[in-house]
């Protein structure tokens, strides 16, 4: 049966607020718009991290995840707030509760973006003018800039944003995609991450015009359904209607196996977890997620079933990471009943390249923090090899 996506004409807006921890900041007090100022984590630290900045600050070089030094460096006039997230989750809500007095049909993406099906509002035939009036109503009634886009799908819509800031307004039609999106870098298509950025340009992918023209079954045989949603994209394709009860966490990911014979060593249910784990990585992989939540299943020889679970910082997809979680785990439940089955989860998954695009507003600075200091062992093991530098434990 057709979906309602491909039996109808629609017209879906992705709306993302500008800057929008600095835009609340500055909304609350004017004193600091039109001025170089950031939000950052540990303001009163020089290697506190900025969660975001004003496009004044943007202006002059300094970015999100910089430290409060490196910026003050290039700013020493950079005004510093803190966060306020209570204040931000006000206004959030200020904003999506605006946006349903158009219409139900809005769907919440993160703290500052959301989908909205405008079709039966009379986005068909009206959409610049209904989209100018969203746009001005936010920024009359709520202080805020944002920026739009209009297109006849999610992928599209969301591409279109992300073109014109602040305070862009942009419609992408599929007809022009070959010309304004076929010759840019796959990597800056909206879901692929450096890790699939490399398995396309493995396979003579460098541009999105040349995954929308590769061929379907190498697409499929080498990327896995991922790839094949991709291809489909960059052709303009994208189904997925505007949810508004749309699960804030996504499915899970796992595995498990039934033992041979009822196990009481150690050392062998260490390299049963060791395989699920390399299991649950290859699909994580194959299927560019991450989660922030492992979970273990121990079926013990007379049928009871124990699972214990765990809630990590940073989101889990590499086999050794998975691995130590779950033996952790393991190591600190199991009380030595011969068992019959194991099973590692890893839940609330993400797609890989957001994972630092959608950080929790509760752990920024430690993301941040981590993601700088993945940056810097990957460059010390370009100078000096592979294993040069490993991590320590306190």
């Amino acid at each position: 049966m057709a979906t309602v996506g491909e039996t109808r004409a629609r017209v879906i807006l992705h709306l993302d607020m500008n800057s929008f921890f600095a835009s609340v900041e500055q909304a609350h007090d004017p004193s600091l718009k039109g001025i170089p100022m950031a939000v950052a984590g540990n303001p009163k630290h020089r290697r506190g991290i900025l969660v975001t900045c004003s496009y004044e600050a943007r202006a002059l070089g300094i970015y999100t995840t910089m430290t409060v030094g490196e910026a003050r460096r290039i700013c020493p006039d950079l005004v510093i707030v803190p966060p306020d997230f209570e204040k931000y989750r006000i206004a959030s809500k200020a904003v999506f509760d605006l946006l349903r007095t158009y219409t139900d049909l809005v769907e919440p993406v993160s703290i500052d973006e959301a989908y909205i099906d405008i079709t039966d509002i009379g986005g068909l035939t009206d959409a610049i003018s209904i989209t100018e009036g969203m746009q001005q109503r936010i920024l009359q009634e709520l202080d805020l800039p944002c920026s739009i886009g209009i297109a006849p799908n999610k992928f599209l819509a969301k591409t279109a944003s992300d073109m014109k800031k602040p305070m862009g307004i942009t419609i992408l039609r599929k007809r022009e995609i070959e010309t304004m999106l076929w010759p840019l870098p796959v990597i800056e298509m909206h879901g692929i991450g450096k890790s699939t950025e490399k398995k396309m340009n493995e396979h003579g992918i460098y541009t999105i015009g040349d995954l929308a023209k590769a061929d379907e079954k190498m697409v499929r045989l080498s990327l896995g359904k991922n790839g094949e949603r991709l291809r489909e994209r960059a052709n303009g394709i994208d189904y997925r209607p505007v949810d508004p009860e749309a699960a804030e966490e996504r499915k899970s990911v796992g595995s498990s196996t039934t033992l041979p014979i009822d196990e009481t060593e150690l050392d062998e249910c260490l390299k049963t977890f060791k395989w699920l784990a390399n299991k649950v990585a290859l699909r994580l992989d194959r299927e560019q997620l991450a989660g922030t939540v492992i979970m273990i299943q121990i079926r013990t020889a007379d049928w009871k079933n124990q699972t214990r679970s765990r809630t990590v910082l940073n989101p889990l997809y590499k086999e050794d990471e998975i691995y130590n979680e779950a033996i952790e785990l393991f190591k600190l439940y199991w009380d030595r009943e011969p068992i019959r089955l194991l099973g590692i989860t890893v839940s609330n998954v993400i797609p890989m390249n957001e994972i630092y695009e959608q950080l929790s507003i509760y752990n920024f600075e430690k993301h941040a923090e981590a993601e700088q200091l993945d940056s810097l062992v990957k460059k010390i093991e370009q100078k000096f090899g592979p294993g040069s530098i490993k991590k320590g434990y306190s």
